[in-house]
């Protein structure tokens, strides 16, 4: 799911991927890896915008078993540091990672009233007992009643 909010920035991250796919094909890069069965079925494939990474690494390297330039995702590691340091220059001292932010986004869901199959398919939950941990927000014993007066 995408926030409506973040479309212009997502826009200008599309562009700048766009821009960098150019230049680097400009320089004889090989443009991004496709699975052996993809390369085979569409030769060119590869070198296609509608393959390239969303979140591309800032330079190319060279793939250890082909040699072949490339421009590679982001890795996990930086994407998890970068959250790491935000994190701490909030200010916030509570522990806290990209998969908090993941938790976050189902017990809210669960917390708005979302269908629970509905947070399951969007978690990529195999299982809806997975997707039971999240509604943990709605066992909150009496402090959940309210008089009906109020």
């Amino acid at each position: 799911m995408l926030p409506e909010s973040i479309s212009d920035e997502l826009s200008r991250q599309l562009t700048l991927v766009s821009d960098r796919h150019a230049h680097a094909r400009e320089h004889g890069f090989a443009g991004v890896e496709l699975p052996y069965a993809l390369q085979k079925k569409y030769p060119r494939a590869h070198l296609e915008l509608g393959w390239q990474y969303v979140f591309p690494a800032n330079r190319p390297s060279r793939d250890p078993r082909t040699g072949v330039w490339r421009r590679h995702h982001l890795q996990l590691e930086s994407v998890q540091r970068r959250v790491k340091q935000a994190i701490r220059a909030s200010g916030i001292v509570k522990p806290a990672s990209c998969h908090t932010f993941r938790h976050c986004f189902a017990t809210h869901l669960i917390e708005a009233g979302a269908d629970i199959r509905t947070v399951q398919e969007l978690m990529g939950h195999a299982s809806v007992k997975t997707t039971q941990i999240y509604t943990h927000v709605l066992n909150r014993g009496g402090i959940a009643a309210r008089s009906p007066l109020d």
